[in-house]
């Protein structure tokens, strides 16, 4: 069975820093390209920040230089360290990880976990 389970999530204060984990069981990680979401409330899901299964990254404009994505193949797990918080980053954040299979792209996602930033 195919799980993703985000963590570290909550509220933090504008300026400040969280670290999200994603938590892979089930498929070969180390195979996957991992993806950061995020879906703030009446607005669509957008990608924040993607790393290739070997290790190659990208990110959207609005967080590039505050937002960086890694993964240990060892642990199974993704991150996205977010720094210097901002209240337009309050949104669900979703991890998805994605590969091509015989019958082409597959995808599996997180359950979410809510980022909320404020003071």
């Amino acid at each position: 069975q195919v799980q993703l389970v985000e963590s570290g999530g909550g509220l933090v204060q504008p300026g400040e820093s969280q670290k999200l984990s994603c938590a892979a069981s089930g498929i070969i990680f180390r195979n996957y390209a991992m993806d950061w979401y995020r879906q703030a409330p009446g607005k669509e899901r957008e990608l924040v920040a993607a790393i290739s299964a070997g290790g190659s990254t990208n990110y959207a404009d609005s967080v590039k230089g505050r937002f960086t994505i890694s993964r240990d193949n060892a642990k199974n797990t993704a991150y996205l360290q977010m720094n210097s918080l901002k209240p337009e980053d309050t949104a669900v954040y979703y991890c998805n990880a994605h590969a091509l299979g015989v019958y082409g792209r597959v995808d599996r996602w997180g359950q979410g976990t809510q980022v909320t930033v404020s003071s």
